[in-house]
């Protein structure tokens, strides 16, 4: 292995480890303040991106989940009120869900603190500092 092969493995460690640890801090403001967790918090985020609904394929490709891990969360949101299914007109083994009203109105809520906590947990990261690791993530994404 080269010097560069070595830093770049190091780099990969930090990398994970920042990325775990913030997980980590999101999951328990999430459970501790909004008493949610980061998988339901996902899936109402992904619904909130497209108001209009999604298969439940679609929701499992956006999340990067099986269907059998987004049906699990669909189903507890739903019987929450906040998500409704709906049978598709065309084909019966395709439903759509979407956020309902109280679904929407407690995403909302979640999202300003959600937002609220990543800015604390990355305060010590100035704008030019955003501005380098955006480029520099950019660049690692279109390889």
């Amino acid at each position: 292995m080269s010097e560069l092969s070595k830093r770049r493995l190091k780099m990969w460690v930090r990398m994970l480890g920042v990325t775990r640890t913030t997980e980590a801090k999101l999951r328990d403001y999430l459970r501790t303040e909004h008493d949610t967790t980061l998988p339901r918090f996902d899936v109402l985020a992904a619904l909130w991106r497209r108001r209009d609904g999604v298969t439940m394929s679609e929701l499992s490709r956006m999340l990067l989940v099986s269907n059998g891990n987004a049906t699990a969360v669909v189903d507890r949101l739903e019987g929450e009120g906040l998500v409704k299914r709906t049978p598709s007109a065309v084909d019966r083994r395709t439903i759509h869900v979407a956020l309902t009203s109280e679904g929407l109105a407690r995403f909302d809520g979640q999202a300003v603190g959600h937002e609220a906590e990543l800015d604390r947990i990355f305060a010590g990261m100035d704008e030019a500092d955003l501005d380098q690791l955006t480029e520099i993530l950019k660049r690692m994404a279109n390889k």
